[in-house]
């Protein structure tokens, strides 16, 4: 685990070294064999993820329907990072689609880092910011589709 793995990451990448040095201090490594759920939609939201190796399914269940598969991340991907923001339950569920390694930051320590290091805290809550914003612009899109494709050629839902 270093550097050149936060370094790689979106969330980091405006870090310089001294930082990602701070942030690497509040990270722990944990390992998930395949198939591993690391938390279920629902769970309490206390820390987020970086892949380091491996592969992570994140998804929702959908009542009638069953597993609907969000995205399936890779190394340098993260996720669970809305937690670190609202403090909220998880709003869909991450399990091991391979064996997996991550690197794990837990809410209190980031608060507490970033209380001590208001500059590093502007930095990663901008970068927040733009993955949210970016989210927000996908799901609109989402919905778009969803109604374009339900509502037909002049249609009404």
């Amino acid at each position: 685990m270093g550097a050149d793995l936060l370094r790689s990451v979106y969330l980091f990448k405006d870090l310089g070294m001294a930082e990602l040095v701070d942030i690497l201090k509040i990270c722990r490594q944990i390992s998930f064999p395949k198939d591993t759920v690391i938390f279920t939609e629902g769970d309490p939201g206390d820390r987020c993820y970086i892949i380091e190796g491996g592969e992570v399914r994140v998804s929702r269940y959908i009542t009638g329907v069953g597993e609907e598969a969000l995205k399936v991340l890779k190394s340098g991907d993260y996720f669970g990072e809305m937690s670190l923001i609202d403090g909220v339950s998880r709003s869909a569920s991450a399990v091991a689609n391979k064996d997996t390694v991550c690197l794990v930051i837990a809410k209190a320590d980031l608060d507490r880092l970033l209380t001590e290091n208001k500059e590093l805290g502007n930095k990663i809550l901008m970068v927040f910011c733009r993955t949210l914003s970016q989210r927000l612009r996908d799901t609109n899109d989402k919905i778009s589709q969803f109604f374009f494709l339900t509502a037909g050629s002049g249609g009404h839902i």
